[in-house]
């Protein structure tokens, strides 16, 4: 009897699911095929071409993928290789509370190269996968000026405390924190500009504004103290490290593909006011796509303005660095080394740097597509931000829990229920 089957049916995003087919006719070519829709409509789809072993059964994680989307043994690769139907369309999941994505997977005869209306499937599974886990609650925030909203795991706690950070797409983006408090961590998705009341634009970063989110957190009964860690990209990393640097309620700080240095609006802090580093236009590529590639169009801040430059041997708790080497929108890698240089002249040695070969800009959390090129707010031409689809894939499964035991370790004391 022919069977296609995924375990678990029902899981978190970052959870892996163990997809095999069963009755086939020994070395049968066949398709597999995953679709998705967003809550915007956009259609996601991937495949791959696989053949049956002589039991009949193709196990995707043991068989190789000979064509489709990616070749070799990929036993996620359906998912993170899911591409837009409408090209530019970044994957993002809005509603992380009540609703999963729901993945059909269908089996097909053959090598289907184009979709039929006539060639139905033998086959198919739906697989939801949840971005909030069982007793995760979910608050909105509004408190004096912190504007977001705030996951709370189940269990008494008290539970380490984490800001959540993006960058230039603006408004409140939650995926990510919710699935890290489904991992038992208090996280304060936080909006600063493009939301509610907030400016529609970001025209300088108030570091005040921030210090006030850190104080929220660290306010509630149930988040551990003494000190808060920030999971950033972006621009939010340029945020999340200026954070480090000057705020001590900042202990661990995750700085994914971010520069070293204040870039295109000032920084204001009480009385201090850091001036920017410009952009050199001239210097902005234009891919064969129609994208801008952007890694190039900023100098070294150094040169360009050494007030700049954030004073990361002021931070006092540590730094984790993730950069993907093939990110397109920002040479994240040269601007850790050369935050890391710094603390090293300083003689400290609280910063690292995890670096991905073949990842892009956007490194998210595990199987989520790799977002080549999209749309972003603001700009009137899409943003390339790169990276090669398998490296990609990987880095972003390796970070991901790379990232929760930085947290762990430096937010966490000995003897935490956590």
């Amino acid at each position: 009897m022919l069977q296609l089957t995924a375990n678990p049916a029902k899981a978190l995003a970052d959870e892996p699911v163990h997809i095999r087919v069963t009755g086939l006719p020994s070395s049968q070519v066949v398709t597999i095929k995953a679709s998705l829709k967003d809550e915007k409509g956009n259609l996601f789809q991937s495949k791959a071409f696989y053949r049956a072993n002589e039991a009949g059964e193709v196990d995707l994680e043991e068989a190789p993928a000979f064509g489709g989307d990616y070749v070799g043994v990929h036993p996620m690769g359906l998912f993170w290789s899911l591409k837009p139907e409408r090209a530019l369309r970044r994957l993002l999941k809005q509603d992380v509370m009540n609703s999963p994505f729901w993945v059909t997977l269908e089996l097909y005869d053959s090598v289907c190269f184009q979709d039929s209306t006539t060639v139905l499937p033998r086959a198919s599974q739906m697989v939801q996968r949840w971005f909030s886990g069982p007793g995760v609650q979910w608050q909105q925030i509004q408190e004096g000026r912190v504007r977001g909203t705030f996951f709370l795991p189940s269990g008494e706690g008290p539970f380490p405390g984490v800001v959540d950070l993006f960058g230039g797409i603006g408004g409140l983006v939650e995926f990510r924190a919710s699935l890290l408090a489904a991992h038992g961590f208090a996280v304060l998705a936080l909006a600063y500009f493009a939301y509610e009341d907030l400016p529609d634009k970001l025209l300088e970063v108030d570091l005040e504004y921030f210090e006030e989110a850190a104080n929220f957190l660290l306010a509630h009964p149930k988040v551990q103290r003494p000190g808060i860690g920030v999971l950033s990209v972006c621009k939010g990393a340029e945020i999340g490290l200026a954070m480090a640097c000057y705020l001590k309620q900042v202990v661990a700080t995750v700085c994914i593909n971010g520069p070293n240095a204040i870039t295109e609006v000032p920084l204001r802090y009480k009385d201090l006011v850091v001036a920017p580093t410009g952009l050199f236009p001239e210097r902005i590529q234009l891919h064969i796509s129609g994208a801008l590639r952007l890694r190039h169009c900023r100098g070294d801040p150094r040169e360009l303005n050494r007030q700049s430059v954030l004073p990361v041997e002021k931070a006092r708790g540590w730094i984790l660095f993730i950069v993907g080497e093939k990110d397109e929108f920002l040479d994240g890698r040269a601007r850790a080394e050369q935050a890391l240089a710094q603390l090293a002249s300083h003689g400290r040695i609280n910063g690292r740097m995890l670096a991905y070969p073949g990842a892009g800009h956007l490194i998210e959390p595990p199987y989520a597509p790799l977002c080549y090129m999209s749309w972003n707010p603001g700009v009137s031409l899409p943003l390339l931000w790169g990276g090669d689809r398998v490296a990609h894939a990987a880095a972003q499964e390796h970070a991901w829990g790379e990232i929760q035991k930085f947290f762990r370790q430096h937010l966490t004391p000995a003897g935490s229920k956590l």
